[in-house]
């Protein structure tokens, strides 16, 4: 029978310890600009809208329901999306302004123009 003995490779003099700990943090500086920080960024951006919610403002569930808000509560917003059609929805499921979105619109339109 034939037999396969595995030997481990030996390891360099410390260099690669070095080079792989720098390489790790490198990796970790890296997520933390690019994928963490932009996210923490704009959850404090929708935290600070939501705080902001006044009555009149028209807002976009994250239903896509478009309406009127009629009431604000610490966790709640009464919603009318019809004449005398009012629903009540969790400060968490609004996610835009309506006049943020036809702003945003208005910028593509104008943009793709060009």
């Amino acid at each position: 029978m034939n037999t396969i003995l595995l030997q481990a490779a030996a390891a360099p003099n410390g260099t690669g310890t070095y080079s792989t700990l720098i390489m790790l943090v490198l990796i970790f500086v890296v997520f933390y600009f690019f994928m963490i920080r932009p996210q923490m960024k704009k959850q404090k951006e929708i935290k600070k809208f939501r705080d902001s919610i006044k009555e009149g403002d028209k807002v976009i569930t994250a239903g896509g329901i478009y309406g009127k808000v009629k009431s604000v509560k610490p966790d709640t917003i009464i919603l009318e999306i019809s004449e005398g059609v009012k629903i009540t929805i969790d400060k968490g499921s609004v996610y835009a302004s309506a006049a943020d979105t036809a702003a945003d619109a208005s910028n593509t339109v104008t943009a793709e123009k060009k």
